[in-house]
């Protein structure tokens, strides 16, 4: 039997990069998902986001593994139209065992070119839909009996990155509200871990960061070289990880910051 056989996930961000390697990784492991994706730009975000046709691609390709697939377009900044598209799609599959809040985006810039407008975004997806996708998923885990919340957070969450300071603020959040969660809800039998990956490639970088880094702030560079002789890591690198976290292989981790960082928090 497939390591999560039959098992109901929600995946954010889930049209391409990380997400798509999420929802096909744990398809292949045998679940059935429910994939949600922006799908549209994001203002304020200077590199491309995901469009209908990559979510598109990732519907058939979890189709083709043979699972069963529900694929909405939302923001996860829009808390009503996720719990809402969430609950239908529950109603669908019959039920939820797992969501992983993945969708994130990220801003460059020193802290003197940082707006208002970077926070506001930065926060809004990365932190606060964070919390929109775990409130959409947690009454359906509760009705399920338990279940584990996955949230994506990064190296950045653990350390003090610089050269994107939203971003880096935000995904400490996710460390603290998923901490929180886990004591409210351990009494449900639903598990909250994070994540935390260093650099991943999915070409989801902002260009300005690398600019930053070479031609303003290049004492900064050393802080974002991993220990591993590695560059970057390959998105089923964190899926793997993801899909121990929902599988009952975890069943008794909670609470957790599992790194997939190739040792850029030890430097």
């Amino acid at each position: 039997m497939a390591r999560i056989e039959n098992k109901v996930v929600l995946i954010t961000g889930a049209a391409r990069g990380m997400g798509r390697s999420h929802a096909l990784r744990l398809a292949e492991e045998g679940a059935d998902l429910i994939l949600v994706d922006v799908c549209a730009p994001i203002d304020g975000i200077d590199y491309p986001l995901s469009t209908e046709a990559d979510l598109e691609d990732t519907t058939k390709a979890v189709a083709a593994l043979g699972r069963r697939v529900v694929a909405r377009i939302a923001d996860v900044r829009d808390v009503d139209t996720l719990t809402a598209l969430v609950a239908d799609a529950v109603g669908e599959l019959g039920g939820l065992d797992a969501a992983v809040a993945n969708a994130g985006v990220i801003t460059a810039g020193t802290w003197d070119q940082t707006t208002a407008e970077d926070w506001r975004t930065v926060v809004d997806v990365n932190l606060i839909g964070i919390w929109n996708t775990c409130a959409a998923a947690i009454p359906h885990l509760i009705a399920r009996g338990g279940g584990s919340l996955v949230n994506v957070s990064s190296a950045a969450g653990l350390k003090g990155s610089p050269l994107h300071t939203p971003y880096t603020a935000a995904k400490h959040g996710v460390v603290g509200l998923s901490l929180a969660l886990a004591n409210e809800l351990a009494v449900h039998q639903i598990r909250v871990n994070t994540v935390h990956p260093t650099g991943v490639a999915t070409g989801m970088v902002p260009p300005g960061l690398f600019e930053l880094l070479v031609e303003q702030r290049a004492d900064l560079g050393p802080i974002f070289q991993n220990a591993l002789p590695v560059q970057v890591v390959e998105a089923v690198d964190i899926s793997n990880a993801v899909l121990y976290l929902v599988s009952d292989e975890s069943r008794y981790v909670t609470g957790t910051q599992l790194k997939v960082d190739a040792g850029v928090t030890i430097r």
